[in-house]
């Protein structure tokens, strides 16, 4: 695959999930509510479907419930079931807060128990599938190379700021929740996930993603420059003896 083929795929990857999450659910909103005169809860359930539909689709496709994935999971069926039992569209706005709370809490708890959820997310985006990067990352994150220290704390900022960036997330909708008008809630509660997440990136890629990368590539490169000076000595050896 050319780099271009990769850089495309990558943006695939990215988007793909904000349109199913954030450009169905709200559009379908309006659809059933505008469209099909369906009542507020009415939409906001059906709604709720096809990234209730994503989420388990991709646990069984994988074939294994990662950490976040388990989450979300757990999160979504209590809450949709929660707020069909209650009627409350309110509820059902403030049950997608829920998803960013319990994932932001499991976050930082992973980081405390030395595990930074996040990792696994960063890795493919650092390495690329490249081998000499691969083998850079295993060697910095296993304590064996001399930049190690400063990467694994890289690791623990990284899923840090994104545990923090969900629970601000969580305490916003929740407050927009249960203060602004369903309506506008809709479509506002999709504009603070948005923002959440570029707020995300931009942080966690400024104290910890880009530097993590900077010392992945220079690993590599100086691995690959020891390989190199010990083939040269190879001939010298040999004409030695």
């Amino acid at each position: 695959m050319t780099t271009n083929q990769h850089a495309k795929q990558s943006k695939k990857n990215a988007f793909g999930p904000l349109i199913v999450d954030v450009a169905v659910p709200l559009g379908s909103y309006y659809l059933f509510k505008g469209a099909f005169g369906m009542s507020t809860f009415a939409a906001l359930a059906w709604s709720s479907v096809v990234p209730a539909v994503r989420t388990v689709w991709g646990v069984v496709r994988e074939r294994t419930l990662h950490g976040l994935a388990g989450l979300i999971l757990v999160v979504n069926v209590a809450g949709l079931l929660l707020s069909f039992v209650s009627g409350d569209p309110r509820l059902m706005l403030a049950k997608d807060s829920a998803v960013s709370s319990v994932v932001g809490i499991g976050i930082l708890v992973s980081v405390a128990l030395g595990q930074p959820m996040m990792t696994a997310g960063l890795k493919p985006f650092l390495v690329k599938a490249d081998e000499a990067k691969a083998a850079a990352w295993e060697r910095l994150a296993g304590g064996r190379a001399e930049a190690s220290g400063a990467f694994l704390r890289g690791e623990r900022v990284f899923s840090v700021v994104w545990g923090v960036v969900l629970l601000a997330e969580c305490v916003l909708r929740v407050v927009g929740a249960y203060t602004v008008p369903v309506d506008t809630m809709v479509w506002l509660g999709s504009v603070v996930m948005v923002v959440s997440i570029g707020t995300g990136i931009l942080v966690s890629g400024a104290l910890a993603a880009g530097p993590m990368q900077a010392m992945v590539a220079d690993e590599a490169k100086a691995e690959a420059e020891i390989q190199v000076r010990e083939r040269e000595d190879v001939p010298v050896v040999a004409l030695a003896r």
